[in-house]
């Protein structure tokens, strides 16, 4: 597995000066780059790509020498960067949406990230190293804490945020290998709270710290009085730096209590398989556009889709999977009968006709378990999990019909 560690990094006043240099070249061949590809898109030129742009680095390095300073990989990775954003775009237009742009150009204050693949680098302990070319000398030799020890380091990104300096070593880490000992977790995911059931029938809630909520109020008044203040004036200025200190300080808090929880639910489940519903927030907001309030806490805040993401590489960590599948009508059948009704909301618990009345995240959960279980052929598992769930009064009488006309195709497949 592959994993990501970002390190701040202090260059001196000699080094600083050539991340800049360096990083103003890679900004002027992406600029570069990019007109070219602008061009031929409006004349409807074909062959220019990706790469024959970086076929041409040779010659562009031969008319203009100060290029030779940057190490060969960074600026092939700048281009292969602008053909990402510009295949995006492209895919964008060819969707039907007239109104995306092409990539913009790189302004002269922008900080291009610079990117070191697979060579270019030295990582030892307690300090990192880069290569390049520039006149003055200076090398790029930087102190890191000796706590970062690294097996196989793959890439090593340097980016420039908030006027400070990183870098981003990405690295392998081996991992266990999976064994299934046939116990298993099911969650329903949600914006509050975390409901998962397990084989036992045992249900466990966690709930969801949410620190943005506290800035929600400062942030807003910061952002209304910018807004009355003139552009870029001096006033302006300082409330824009204040209102983006605490945005920060929001989101920072926010993933830090989601690598917790994430933490918390890997290490304290017996269950080798842990089961998620696959939900995407994009479509959440598409079926009710007037609720502003769930809208907002889905989207740009990564509760549901980046807590999945942490789960996942969190548990191959220790020898675990985490699995997703469909949870299309979970809430809305009941897990005791298999009917289905509608459940807006606001309404927080589950009554059926047949008697049952359980929290709907419960409900949801229980039958992201059984429709697990059933796709995947597990009947000693699902009947365990169906006298389990009988001692706690849930008396199901059968999903094997939902089990038979299950397909495997709705598994959606290991993440």
């Amino acid at each position: 597995m592959q994993l990501t560690q970002k390190i701040r990094i202090f260059p001196t006043s000699g080094q600083e000066v050539v991340l800049l240099d360096l990083s103003e070249k890679c900004r002027l061949i992406y600029n570069f780059a990019l007109s070219e590809r602008r061009e031929a898109y409006v004349n409807e030129v074909d062959g220019i790509n990706c790469i024959k742009q970086q076929n041409d680095l040779p010659k562009i390095k031969e008319e203009y020498p100060e290029y030779k300073m940057v190490f060969s990989k960074v600026l092939q990775y700048t281009l292969r960067t602008l053909d990402a954003d510009y295949k995006s775009f492209i895919a964008l237009r060819k969707s039907g949406d007239e109104d995306a742009n092409p990539p913009h150009f790189k302004g002269k204050k922008y900080f291009t990230t610079m990117c070191y693949n697979q060579s270019g680098f030295k990582v030892e302990k307690g300090k990192i190293s880069l290569s390049h070319k520039h006149p003055s000398g200076e090398k790029l030799t930087f102190t890191i804490s000796d706590e970062f020890e690294f097996d196989e380091v793959k890439q090593v990104t340097v980016f420039c945020k908030d006027s400070n300096y990183y870098v981003s070593i990405i690295y392998e880490k081996p991992t266990p290998e999976y064994e299934n000992n046939e116990l298993y977790q099911a969650f329903d995911l949600g914006v509050k709270k975390q409901t998962a059931v397990n084989s036992k029938g045992k249900f466990i809630e966690f709930p969801n710290q949410r620190p943005d909520k506290y800035w929600d109020k400062t942030i807003r008044e910061l952002q209304s009085r910018r807004d009355h203040c003139k552009k870029h004036s001096r006033k302006w200025k300082k409330l824009n730096r204040i209102h983006n200190k605490c945005n920060r300080k929001s989101a920072n808090q926010l993933k830090d209590a989601q690598h917790k929880l994430s933490h918390k639910i890997v290490n304290n489940t017996k269950a080798n398989t842990i089961i998620l519903g696959d939900i995407s927030p994009k479509k959440m907001c598409q079926i009710n556009k007037h609720q502003k309030g769930l809208h907002k806490s889905l989207q740009n805040t990564g509760t549901i889709s980046r807590l999945t993401g942490f789960l996942t590489y969190k548990a191959s960590l220790v020898g675990k999977r985490v699995i997703e599948i469909s949870e299309v009508d979970t809430t809305k059948t009941c897990c005791i009968c298999g009917n289905k009704k509608d459940m807006p909301l606001k309404q927080r618990r589950y009554k059926c006709d047949c008697g049952n009345d359980i929290d709907r995240d419960e409900n949801s959960s229980v039958n992201i378990m059984l429709r697990y279980l059933s796709t995947n052929g597990l009947w000693t598992a699902y009947w365990h999990f169906v006298s389990n769930l009988r001692h706690t009064g849930l008396a199901i009488v059968s999903h094997s019909q939902e089990a038979l006309s299950s397909k495997p195709s709705e598994v959606l497949g290991y993440v």
